[in-house]
């Protein structure tokens, strides 16, 4: 039985136990969640006047603070406590208090019979179970390391070295032998036969090259090495060549995962890398703000400069300049041929900035034009990935002259057709999530069928337990993203255990502990999203342009709302206008605050201004809900909406338009994955406040560089924003304070240098533990694609028939 369960009956608390669920029984809600439970357990404890210290620090306030759920069915109680990230238990109470532990699968037929309580299953249901496969793999033990992968990988595989050198080694030499680039042989020759061969020409070169200038070229020497058994790859000097030896030679004598991370993080074995990001309007000019664009636009745009940046430095320093090496990174996404003006109706597009990088649209089969030639909501697009994966396979194969090195899949989608694309093409594969809806929406899961015809959650649900368990590794920005806080479940630890009524049961959806996760947060475009204070890169017709935009232009189809005294003190938040971006809930905040509209104006850049302009059902109700926010708080003006495109200069110029002004940025999400927006506004100079729920739980330090807001929360929120303005007006630096020490975290923690160094060190490390490991992940793989072809195709081929018929 659960230690805190426990430590409650048996001691003199068990009648407040009693009492407490005594109270619960007069609730209407028979499910639970945790603020539910928190409230209630407040509640309680002051109608019976229970001491602060009671409530704090009892044995029940401990039991309550660790339950993440509490069930209640006819007169049992079901308690899901979680007393430990990725970990949770079940527990059912009687009247009675006796206690029995339930299994994962007696707690979703629970689930079941809440949702179908007057329509109870027949028989059983599908039960997925991804546990098996990961029984031969190594695991990470302590939950502090969860996306720490890399890091228990590399000490894995030097351990493996004390233990049984002579095959490690063996697989070591034959991994070097592997490394070609168009045909051409890299890194050792047939020249050298064995790993103990291996052994000696390391050190024969280690002479050789040590005897020569640190900084004479390879060219100069290449010839000597080749006789040796070397080929280009080593270095572009003598220097370098001799450091990428010495560190295998010390690989060779006496490994550790320092030196195993050192050595593989040089090895040329990436070259070409695919990006996939398909469901938007995917473009360099005229797209963000759209519809389920914008974050992951800008996101992928700058990774994909960044990593091609990086390609080519690491190219040079491997020396394979002479061999006429270029590294290529393609965005793969859809071509709209309706696109409305932007390019995204164009086959090919250079990435701007870049001199590899490329943009390749390939369009839907037209099994609907009036859908297909259009853009299709992210809720909808389920039905075409399967043939998009098709037809986009032999399209990167023209482009790259044959297969990528890495495949990096992007939502949901993206991430499908990534495993589709690395299944086919025998590639590795990343999965970037972004967000994962299922925490996003609550109870989308066990209501499913309820929401199924707006949002399609079957196929997304399924689709993430595909791409999740393919992937051979996967990026996340933060650590809560995986696996949550103490208080709260992570968006993949959520994937663990759930079930979806009626179509089936999962007991084990995916293994936290593996070493697949990664924690590599993004950074900022540093060209646009810099500092207000370095007034010397920033244009005066831009910074006034802006400034009218903001404050005073009138007249404009894409603003609405005139300010009564533009001068007052800005409060800003930039979003799509959606219910979990929750803009709605920022100007709500605004009108229920006299202080706070005394104080400061209310300025957003959000979305469209007019519902007939929107194809989005959640933004047109979103605009329709801020237009009756504004009027029953009487916010005119107070409140100024710009529903404008913006291009990248223009959106940091905004943000540090707003720091002239010693404004504040806000952002109120119900839920960010990350929170990009956040990055921006910091590294601008503008003081920030972000929700907790969350990426920027690991970004901003409360208090320190910025501050946590509860956006469930509204009056609390608009205290925490006046105590700031208040404390501004009182000592004139604070502002400047808090300004400088965003800037500062943002260039020491969140830059692409950082980020794409990360991700190339990851794809060679796992391309090297799938050929040392030798680990058959065929079953697995058959395991999945029954997952895709029996759940998943048939729902998106009956949603494809939907679509027909429109």
């Amino acid at each position: 039985m659960s230690e805190l369960l426990q430590a409650v009956l048996d001691s003199e608390e068990r009648s407040d136990l009693r009492q407490f669920i005594s109270e619960l029984r007069h609730q209407e809600k028979s499910y639970l969640l945790r603020n539910d439970i928190l409230t209630a357990y407040t509640d309680y404890c002051n109608k019976y006047q229970k001491p602060n210290e009671f409530y704090n620090s009892s044995n029940l306030g401990k039991l309550i603070y660790y339950t993440q759920e509490i069930i209640q069915e006819d007169s049992n109680l079901y308690l899901i406590i979680r007393p430990k990230i990725a970990g949770q238990e079940v527990y059912r109470l009687t009247e009675d208090l006796s206690v029995d532990s339930l299994t994962v699968q007696d707690l979703l037929d629970l689930r079941d019979r809440l949702v179908n309580r007057f329509h109870p299953n027949e028989g059983d249901i599908l039960e997925l179970d991804f546990g098996p496969f990961y029984d031969y793999t190594p695991t990470i033990r302590d939950a502090k390391n969860i996306g720490k992968g890399v890091q228990y990988l590399n000490r894995y595989l030097s351990s493996k070295l004390f233990q049984d050198p002579r095959q490690w080694l063996e697989g070591l030499f034959n991994f070097l032998r592997l490394h070609q680039y168009n045909g051409t042989q890299l890194l050792i020759n047939g020249r050298i036969q064995s790993q103990q061969q291996l052994s000696d020409r390391v050190k024969q070169a280690l002479v050789f090259v040590g005897d020569r200038p640190s900084d004479q070229p390879y060219e100069e020497f290449q010839y000597e090495l080749q006789g040796m058994g070397f080929e280009a790859g080593w270095g572009n000097t003598a220097g370098r060549v001799g450091e990428t030896l010495e560190i295998l030679d010390e690989l060779l004598d006496s490994p550790d995962h320092q030196t195993l991370e050192a050595f593989i993080s040089r090895v040329p074995m990436v070259f070409k890398i695919v990006l996939v990001s398909i469901h938007g309007w995917f473009g360099q000019e005229g797209v963000l703000g759209r519809p389920d664009t914008g974050g992951q636009v800008v996101y992928v745009l700058d990774q994909a400069k960044n990593l091609e940046k990086q390609l080519q430095e690491d190219t040079t320093l491997a020396g394979l300049d002479g061999l006429n090496v270029k590294p290529k990174v393609i965005i793969l996404s859809r071509l709209i041929p309706n696109s409305d003006g932007t390019l995204c109706n164009q086959r090919l597009e250079k990435v701007h900035g870049t001199e590899n990088a490329w943009i390749l649209r390939v369009p839907l089969r037209e099994f609907n034009p009036k859908l297909t030639q259009n853009w299709i909501s992210r809720f909808e697009f389920w039905p075409y990935l399967e043939t998009f994966a098709i037809d986009a396979e032999k399209e990167l194969l023209a482009e790259l002259h044959g297969k990528p090195d890495l495949i990096v899949g992007n939502y949901t989608d993206g991430n499908l057709v990534a495993f589709l694309l690395a299944r086919r093409m025998n590639v590795t594969q990343c999965n970037i999530a972004h967000a994962l809806e299922k925490s996003k929406y609550l109870f989308s899961n066990l209501y499913w069928q309820d929401l199924e015809d707006k949002y399609h959650f079957s196929l997304q649900f399924t689709a993430d337990l595909i791409a999740m368990n393919a992937a051979n590794f996967i990026i996340s920005s933060t650590y809560q993203e995986i696996v949550g806080t103490p208080d709260s479940v992570g968006q993949y630890e959520s994937y663990r255990c759930f079930t979806m009524p009626d179509l089936y049961h999962v007991v084990n959806g995916i293994e936290l502990f593996s070493p697949k996760f990664n924690v590599v947060p993004p950074g900022v475009n540093e060209k646009y999203y810099f500092p207000y204070s370095r007034t010397e890169e920033r244009l005066p017709s831009d910074r006034q342009r802006v400034e009218e935009m903001l404050f005073t232009l009138e007249d404009s189809a894409q603003i609405f709302g005139k300010l009564d005294d533009p001068s007052k003190r800005p409060v800003f938040s930039m979003a799509r206008l959606d219910r979990i971006k929750n803009l709605t809930g920022l100007a709500e905040c605004f009108g229920k605050s006299a202080a706070l509209q005394e104080q400061c104006n209310l300025i957003l850049v959000a979305g469209k201004l007019r519902v007939e302009e929107s194809d989005d059902n959640e933004e047109r109700d979103e605009i329709v809900k801020l237009y009756r926010i504004i009027d029953e708080y009487n916010l005119h003006g107070k409140i100024r909406w710009l529903g404008v495109r913006l291009s990248k200069t223009d959106s940091g110029e905004i943000y540090r338009v707003i720091a002239d002004h010693q404004g504040i940025f806000v952002q109120p999400a119900l839920f960010e994955a990350f929170g990009l927006t956040v990055l921006e506004a910091m590294i601008s100079g503008l003081p920030t406040f972000a929700t907790q729920f969350g990426g920027p739980l690991e970004i901003i330090q409360d208090k320190v560089n910025g501050f946590y807001i509860n956006p469930t929360h509204l009056e609390e929120m608009a205290e925490k924003i006046l105590e700031f303005v208040s404390k501004c007006e009182q000592n004139p630096n604070y502002w400047y304070e808090i300004s400088t020490r965003g800037i500062d975290r943002v260039y020491t923690t969140y830059t692409w240098k950082i980020h794409t160094t990360r991700l190339l060190s990851l794809a060679r490390t796992y391309g090297f533990w799938n050929f040392t490991s030798k680990e058959n992940r065929e079953d697995l793989l058959r395991y999945i694609e029954a997952l895709f072809y029996l759940i998943y195709k048939p729902r998106a081929q009956q949603l494809l028939e939907q679509h027909m018929n429109r």
